[in-house]
């Protein structure tokens, strides 16, 4: 269906369209670019916002901070139940670490409260954002629609500059919220391949997050074990980008590829190491063990 907006006098549209720009996350929140990420400055290229991507990895965030913070209170209460125990019959030494002990795991728990109250704020601006680039959208659409007047052309503009403005903002939340993602720690624990691997056979592993590379070798010996001259790795987690990982095996001077695969990273964020087995050759006859903990 086609929407006309004849009726609308100059005012009245111009109104419509700059109300869009008049929640700006910069001007309702004071959130400064952090040093990692300068080019979410204003004025710099933007990417495309990805608000379906975001909305995954926010609920996964939010579920990990929520099992790490459980975590937390119920060694408090287990510790809190100590220290009356020892409040009546203990050494004096021992009640004084057991309360040291408490208020190091109260003030964690406090800074994972903090941490998650700052995930829910930057997401529900995000979330205003995204409502109101898709209301410039909408917008736009129907003035298009609409004779061309002077009025609906100023509209126009006035919506295409909110909308960048929008995008703007949702790029730069983006950003912000991926500083609050906190760590992958993936350890090598090697290729599984049953007859495919044979003592002598050597491989490279090859990992990468966006920008951040990983490249290990490892060796089959003749008691089947396997030597890799890396076993760990740091990664930052990053909102759009998923883990690619190609292992090529070493043959003198040649390289054979025995596969390439991409390992989404939206099920890391929990508090217990996840192993994760990923079938390297279609029929799943090379492996790669990693084990992950965020």
């Amino acid at each position: 269906r086609s929407c006309s907006f004849t009726g609308f006098s100059t005012v009245q549209s111009r109104k419509l369209a700059k109300s869009l720009s008049r929640s700006s996350v910069r001007s309702r929140m004071s959130l400064k670019p952090p040093k990692a990420y300068n080019s979410l400055q204003k004025g710099a290229p933007l990417w495309d916002p990805k608000p379906l991507q975001v909305k995954k990895i926010f609920e996964a965030l939010k579920k990990g901070l929520n099992e790490y913070l459980e975590a937390h209170q119920a060694e408090l209460d287990y510790l809190s139940g100590r220290h009356k125990d020892t409040k009546r019959n203990s050494r004096l030494a021992f009640y004084y670490d057991l309360d040291k002990q408490i208020r190091s795991v109260e003030r964690y728990i406090r800074k994972l409260e903090f941490h998650i109250s700052k995930v829910e704020e930057l997401y529900e601006a995000y979330c205003i954002q995204c409502r109101l680039r898709d209301g410039a959208t909408n917008m736009k659409h129907a003035f298009s629609l609409s004779p061309s007047t002077k009025a609906s052309r100023e509209s126009l503009v006035e919506l295409y500059k909110n909308f960048q403005e929008c995008t703007e903002d949702m790029c730069f939340i983006e950003g912000a919220l991926e500083v609050h993602l906190g760590e992958f720690h993936v350890k090598m624990k090697g290729l599984v391949g049953f007859a495919r691997l044979c003592p002598g056979d050597q491989y490279e592993v090859f990992v990468r997050l966006g920008r951040q590379k990983w490249r290990l070798k490892g060796k089959i010996e003749t008691d089947d074990s396997q030597t890799w001259d890396e076993e760990e790795k740091v990664f930052i987690p990053n909102l759009h980008e998923k883990f690619e990982i190609k292992v090529t095996e070493l043959r003198g001077l040649a390289t054979i590829l025995v596969g390439v695969v991409t390992c989404d990273s939206i099920n890391f964020f929990t508090t217990k190491p996840q192993a994760i087995i990923v079938d390297i050759t279609e029929l799943g006859t090379i492996k790669l063990q990693l084990e992950v903990l965020w």
